[in-house]
This record gives structure tokens, C-alpha cells and sequence, in this order.
């Protein structure tokens, strides 16, 4: 059912809002909201937390490795709908409101409705959580740069906000409900479908790169256990026997772009941009600790996975090794090799908050490995077969990035009055 406008629209004079149905009101917040000022004594009540992608959730739902307090006493209580703004990052839009009673940190602004206010919290969950919304809270920070603007309460009250009768916020939030659960299954699908041809990239580099691709091989006993049985013309070797292991170094930074840049770890993605510049003159640099586009590396801290530097000439940070291959290696095809090898790699990850693997592990793991010239055949051949199914998985995370921008689109349009839901609607 296609969804109609009001019959007619009134100029709120406020820049955020543009015009809204003419039988909706404006309101500054600070008449529909005052400060819950009241504080935990114990500290034992459930303990919320704001994120600018779920809103208000319970912080035992977050997988967070942050510094927790030993006690929360004196955090704010919150009673269950109340509007709850981390005042760091409302210009981010992490806000909403509260499903339930708890506590949260004494940073966060803690907003309850005023009496005889049209009040349904998951309207202003939803209407607040708009580009338009946020941007009007960014406007209203305080700070000189963006990561460091605060809204505080005196200048969120200064904020106007249009709003419709309770009933039509609640028609409105039943609307958007209904429509994400809807959406929401169906990028559940999408996303257990891309999981599924991700798992068959995994099955497909295994099978190839232990197996080769000439069904009619015939194989003897690799002797080593996580291997099995490999194709008999095939040697087994370690990573040390074909190929040098060199780790990055420990450079000087400089926010100067007149430096070669430094690629870390978070940076080894198809579009590289190093924030940071070495301040060492590059003729200066050992050979092995530059890098250029082509080049195979391993990040022996945190990811644990192999990588074909696809960025500009760059130096490389200590985390990463660059695998500089023998002459009969094939760089894409040890790149394939240990991506199947990882999960053997995790095996011997050490640490706590930072998994990382030893040099002499990486050196020593076991490869079995065919002559050059079938290695090259393998690389291509998965090359040619994974590429065909990315481009399955780009059209999948290009449907859900779709359905994404439709569902807040939407929200969007059914919170600041651009259609109107006060009757039943069919979604």
C-alpha cells in the first residue's frame, strides 16, 4: 500500500523540522523533558549503556573489553522510557530511549517526560536517531573539534521538536515495527546467504590448495595430522623452507604527508590510507621494511590473516610480517595457502585482550606444496572461481545496504510527518 501525505502541512520555522502536518505542535525540550537527577545508592540496579548503532541496551548484551568500575554507585537511575544521551557522542546519535529501569553511567544525560506531554518513548527513539535529529544535536554541541563535542542539557533544551498526538505516535511506531521486522528478516536471510558463500570460498581454497585440481591425483600419507593425505609428487616443507618471514618496524610517526606512509594493521584493506608518515628519510629504510602494492603480509597481531597489499608504497609497522617468497614460490599461491592455514595458526595464538602468534610458529608451520608451475594453476583457478562468487556477495551487501536505507528512509519519513499513518496502514 503506497503511504499518502497529510492533507495539509503547516511551516514550522524551524530549519531541522521543515514543514509538518498543520495539527502538529513545536515544542522546545525543555517542555517536554526535565533532568531525572535522582542517583543509585547501591549501585545493584541493571547497568545500560548507549551506542549510536543499537540505542539503549543492556551492557551484559555488549560484548565490551572496556575498563568496567568496581562499583556503580552514584550512577544515574533511569526509569524505563526515560531518553538517554551520551552527552560525548549525541553528534554521532548515540541516544535513546530506555525499555526498561536501570542505571547508567553519570555521564550520560538522563531525560523523563513531563506530565500531560504526548509521550510514546519509541517515537522519540526512532525521531531522534534521524540524520536530521543528529545534525540538529551537532549543531547544539559545545566543542572545538567534532570528537570533542558535548550536548549538555542546558543547549538540549534549547532544541525544538514537532510532535503528533500520542495515538499517531503510536499508529506511527507500530508502522515502523512492523515494517523492520520485515526488513530485518529478510537481511537475516541475505546475510545467512552471504555467510554460506563465504563458507564456500573457505571449502574451495581447502580442497584446492591440499588437493590440487586434477581429480585423477593420487596421494600418500602427508605425515602430518592436520594435513592428511596429500597428492605424492607434493613435498612438505615449512614456511621458513620457502619463504622469509620479515617483521615490520618500530618508526618514528609524523603527522607530516611529506613522509612515506606507515601501514598498520587496521589499514590492510582494499583501499589502504595511512593517517601516519615515517619522519625517516627513506633511503634510510631497510629494504625489507618497504612495501608496494602486490606484496603479501601477514598480521601476526590481532587478525592473524594474510593479506595482498593492494595500497601505495608505504613502510611497514612491527605488528605485520612481509613474506618475501623463494624464487619457485608463488606469492598468490602461499597468499591461498595461508588463508586455509589460519585457523591451524590460531592454535598457537598467545595473549588475553591481543591474540598473537610467535615468529618461530609461523616460521614452522607445515606446507605441502606442489611444483611452481601447478602452483600457479591452483592461484588462478581459485583466483578466477572466488571472484565469480564475490561478486555474489557484493550484490548481496548491496541489497542489504539497500534495505537499510529504505527501512531509515521510512522511519525517516514517518516520524517528521512526511506521511500519514493516523489510520490502520498495510505495510
Amino acid at each position: 500500500m503506497k503511504l499518502k501525505p497529510y492533507g495539509s502541512y503547516s511551516e514550522s520555522g524551524v530549519e531541522w523540522i521543515g514543514e509538518t502536518p498543520s495539527h502538529w505542535k513545536i515544542y522546545r525540550n525543555k517542555e517536554i523533558f526535565k533532568e531525572r537527577g535522582t542517583l543509585s545508592s547501591t549501585g545493584s540496579e541493571k547497568l545500560l549503556t548507549v551506542s549510536h548503532i543499537t540505542g539503549v541496551t543492556l551492557r551484559s548484551e555488549k560484548n565490551v573489553n572496556m575498563f568496567m568500575a568496581e562499583s556503580h554507585e552514584g550512577y544515574k537511575l533511569c526509569k524505563k522510557g526515560d531518553l538517554i544521551v551520551n552527552t560525548m557522542w549525541a553528534w554521532m546519535g548515540a541516544l535513546g530511549t530506555a525499555r526498561e529501569d536501570g542505571i547508567c553511567s553519570p555521564a550520560y544525560g538522563v531525560y523523563e517526560p513531563r506530565n500531560g506531554i504526548p509521550y510514546d518513548h519509541r517515537y522519540f527513539d526512532y525521531l531522534y536517531r534521524t540524520k536530521n535529529a543528529v545534525a540538529e544535536m551537532t549543531r547544539y554541541s559545545k566543542g572545538i573539534v567534532s570528537s570533542r563535542l558535548r550536548l549538555y542539557p542546558k543547549e538540549f533544551f534549547q532544541i525544538f521538536t514537532a510532535l503528533p498526538t500520542e495515538h499517531e505516535q503510536n499508529k506511527i511506531c507500530n508502522h515502523i515495527e512492523k515494517l523492520s521486522t520485515l526488513v530485518d528478516k529478510k537481511i537475516a536471510l541475505l546475510k545467512k546467504k552471504k555467510e554460506l558463500y563465504l563458507e564456500l570460498i573457505d571449502a574451495i581454497i581447502s580442497e584446492r590448495i591440499l588437493k590440487g585440481i586434477d581429480d585423477n591425483t593420487d596421494f600418500d600419507d602427508s605425515g602430518v595430522e592436520w594435513i592428511g593425505p596429500k597428492p605424492k609428487n607434493w613435498k612438505v616443507v615449512r614456511v621458513k623452507d620457502i619463504a622469509k618471514s620479515v617483521n615490520g618496524g618500530a618508526f618514528k610517526e609524523s603527522l607530516s604527508p611529506s613522509g612515506i606512509p606507515i601501514v598498520k594493521i587496521q589499514q590492510l584493506t582494499k583501499n589502504t590510507s595511512a593517517t601516519e608518515f615515517c619522519d625517516v628519510n627513506s633511503n634510510k629504510i631497510k629494504k625489507e621494511n618497504k612495501i608496494k602494492k602486490g606484496d603479501l603480509l601477514f598480521s601476526w597481531s590481532t587478525l592473524i590473516m594474510p593479506f595482498v597489499y593492494a595500497g601505495p608504497d608505504a613502510v611497514l609497522n612491527q605488528h605485520i610480517f612481509k613474506i618475501i617468497c623463494n624464487k619457485d614460490v608463488n606469492p598468490n599461491w602461499l597468499y591461498f595457502y595461508l588463508r586455509h592455514a589460519v585457523e591451524r595458526l590460531s592454535i598457537f595464538s598467545h595473549g588475553s585482550t591481543m591474540q598473537h602468534i610467535l615468529k618461530s610458529d609461523f616460521d614452522n608451520l607445515e606446507v605441502v606444496m606442489p611444483d611452481v608451475e601447478m602452483q600457479i594453476e591452483i592461484a588462478d583457478s581459485l583466483n578466477a572461481d572466488i571472484k565469480k562468487i564475490e561478486l555474489i556477495i557484493d550484490n548481496i551487501d548491496k541489497q542489504i545496504k539497500e534495505l537499510v536505507l529504505f527501512k531509515d528512509s521510512v522511519t525517516a519519513d514517518a516520524v517528521l510527518g512526511k506521511v500519514d499513518l493516523s489510520e490502520e496502514s498495510v505495510i
